[in-house]
């Protein structure tokens, strides 16, 4: 559901190769053209161009075999394309992410995303369509909630989220969207004859559904959202459901979007980022509890590295991350991240903000395709109460 894949050695060991090419040294480099050198013997690379060409696809894909915390070992078919609508300087890089996952928790996980610039950037198209069949963990509400208040839960999800946006100004941008969220056959794999879980103290059915519109206001001046060198990207989207439209109760939420490229040194590719992830619950309003805010429930999947999926949720979630992106081979092929984090959440019974969860950690980028900019990226993150894992991503983490 989203550009986060476990982690792989098969692919470091192509790695290993870099080295060896000093033919290739001084040039742009990617897998692809490492694969070409070592199976077929090509000592060429693949002509890498800073000219835009109109329709040409860049396909990034990544068969692996992996773990994460969330899914345990598990089988995933990542793909990535990016494509210009227009040859016009200005068009933005258009991106279509896809993959299939298969986990050893019995996790089928099936996403359809992309993000669509039509010619001079005129109209937006985002896309965000995702099949779960999904027994996982949760912890019950707050932003301190203990590791051992774990319940295995289990439930399919039905996502669609579609909005259309329009050029109101320079890099400036509004619509509406229609987003409807359906779960069924949600069930407590193994209740605590104990206390109640959070979960169920919450409360919950065995199906929800909530659908409503939403209305999106963007600004962007990112020229490649897969891999940005410099720029800025504000989203907020307010989303109001509505039991007229099919929706269990009348709720609405409000997500905003926060984050800026800075070159650092300037004139060099490093990148020192920054991304602020806010998602509130507006007024009295009570969402099902699987779509409350929680750790790692952003759109790709992404926030809380050194937690897993899910580790806190509330009504209401703040979110900040830092994190330095640099070269380490001058031909591009391998680079390098440091990041810290820090997130927090609600308490259910004062709604105040009492906990600050913390995480860093640091990690290595493989570049995939020079052309898009797509690297795999494999991190290792830390945070507070002895969480850790591996974090792996097609594509930029924000």
């Amino acid at each position: 559901m989203n550009r986060r894949v476990p982690t792989y050695l098969v692919v470091l060991l192509l790695t290993l190769q870099a080295t060896a090419q000093n033919s290739f040294i001084g040039n742009q480099l990617d897998l692809v053209d490492l694969g070409r050198s070592f199976l077929q013997g090509y000592h060429t690379r693949r002509i890498d161009t800073l000219q835009q060409k109109e329709g040409k696809l860049h396909i990034s894909a990544l068969p692996v075999a992996g773990y994460t915390l969330q899914t345990g070992f598990a089988g995933v078919l990542s793909s990535n394309f990016a494509f210009y609508a227009s040859q016009q300087g200005e068009t933005n890089l258009s991106t279509i992410l896809t993959s299939v996952t298969y986990s050893q928790y019995h996790q089928v996980i099936f996403p359809v995303q992309a993000d669509i610039w039509t010619k001079g950037n005129r109209y937006n198209i985002i896309t965000d369509w995702r099949f779960l069949h999904y027994p996982s963990l949760t912890y019950g509400l707050g932003g301190n909630t203990p590791a051992d208040s774990a319940d295995n839960i289990d439930y399919g999800y039905l996502r669609l989220h579609q909005a259309i946006l329009r050029t109101i100004g320079k890099n400036f941008y509004g619509g509406l969207g229609y987003d409807l969220d359906y779960f069924w056959n949600i069930r407590e794999l193994e209740p605590s004859n104990q206390k109640p879980s959070g979960f169920e103290t919450y409360g919950w059915t065995k199906n929800a559904v909530a659908s409503g519109v939403s209305l999106h206001v963007l600004y962007d001046s990112r020229r490649n959202p897969i891999n940005p060198e410099k720029g800025n990207y504000l989203s907020l989207i307010y989303r109001p459901n509505f039991t007229v439209l099919g929706s269990d109760n009348n709720w609405a939420s409000l997500v905003m979007d926060a984050r800026k490229y800075i070159p650092f040194p300037s004139g060099n590719r490093n990148v020192l980022a920054f991304w602020s992830y806010d998602w509130f619950t507006l007024g009295n309003g009570r969402p099902p509890y699987l779509l409350l805010p929680s750790t790692g429930w952003d759109p790709y999947s992404n926030t809380g590295r050194g937690f897993i999926q899910g580790r806190y949720r509330s009504l209401n979630m703040l979110y900040l991350e830092s994190e330095y992106r640099f070269g380490i081979t001058g031909n591009g092929l391998l680079g390098g991240v440091v990041f810290a984090n820090a997130q927090t959440f609600t308490e259910p019974n004062s709604d105040r903000y009492t906990y600050v969860q913390p995480g860093y950690g640091m990690g290595l980028r493989i570049s995939l395709n020079k052309f898009s900019r797509t690297n795999l990226c494999i991190d290792y993150g830390w945070g507070s109460c002895g969480s850790r894992g591996f974090f792996v991503n097609l594509g930029e983490v924000f």
